[in-house]
C-alpha cells in the first residue's frame, strides 16, 4: 500500500493520524513544522524496511538516503511515543486487539521476523472501551480504502491512550511470527481454518 495515498484517504475520513510531509529524491526536504521524534519511511515498502526513527533533525538527510534506496518518495511523520497495537479483520469482523512489546525501540524488521523476545499480549491491557474504540477505527480505516475479506490495521497509542493509525496491511503476514494467525487462534481458528475462511469469502 502507498502510505501517502492511504493517509490522504484516511484524512478525508477524519481518522486519527500523526502529521506528515513527503520528501522526493533529488529535491530539498520540505520544512517540517511538527516536533521530534520523526519517523522516515519509504512510501511503498512493508515489513518496516527502510524505516528510521530520528531524535535529532541533523539525522534527517541520512535517513532520507536510506528510504530513497527503496522508493523515490519518503514519508516523514511525527513519531508518536507509546504502545503499539494491532487489529486484524476477517470477513467483516474485527479480531481481538494484540499489544506488541519489543526491545528494539519500535516494531522493526528485526522484531517482526528475527527476534525471539518480542511479546504479543492478548488480552492487550486496554480497557474494554478503548479496545472497542480501536476495533471501530480499524474497521473504518479498512473500509475507507476499499479493502475486503482480511487485513490488519496497526496503531500506536500515546501516553493518554489517544490512538494514531500507523498503517494497514491488506495482505498481512502468515508466518509463525505473524499477528493475523495469532489473533485468529485467540478466536478459535487454527491456521488451516483461517486460510479456508479467507479463501471462501
Amino acid at each position: 500500500m502507498n502510505k501517502a495515498t492511504t493517509k490522504d484517504i484516511w484524512q478525508q475520513h477524519n481518522l486519527p493520524l500523526s502529521p506528515s510531509v513527503l520528501a522526493k529524491v533529488g529535491q530539498q526536504p520540505p520544512d517540517i513544522d511538527f516536533p521530534l521524534p520523526w519517523a522516515v519511511k519509504p512510501i511503498l515498502e512493508g515489513s518496516s524496511i527502510g524505516i528510521s526513527k530520528l531524535e535529532a533533525a541533523e539525522a534527517l538527510n541520512k535517513a532520507l538516503e536510506v528510504a530513497w534506496q527503496y522508493d523515490e518518495v519518503a514519508l516523514i511523520e511525527r513519531g508518536i511515543e507509546g504502545g503499539e497495537y494491532t487489529v486484524s479483520i476477517l470477513n467483516g469482523k474485527t479480531l481481538p486487539v494484540i499489544q506488541i512489546k519489543t526491545g528494539q525501540g519500535f516494531y522493526d524488521y528485526q522484531s517482526k521476523y528475527l527476534a525471539n523476545d518480542t511479546q504479543y499480549l492478548c488480552p492487550c491491557g486496554l480497557s474494554d472501551a478503548d479496545e472497542k474504540s480501536l476495533q471501530k477505527i480499524a474497521m473504518q480505516a479498512f473500509t475507507a480504502i476499499g479493502a475486503k475479506t482480511w487485513g490488519r490495521v496497526d496503531f500506536i497509542l500515546d501516553k493518554d491512550n489517544t490512538p494514531y493509525l500507523l498503517e494497514i496491511n491488506t495482505v498481512p503476514g502468515m508466518t509463525s511470527h505473524s499477528l493475523m494467525p495469532m489473533a485468529a487462534a485467540i478466536e478459535g481458528l487454527d491456521f488451516d481454518a483461517l486460510v479456508l475462511a479467507i479463501l471462501n469469502d
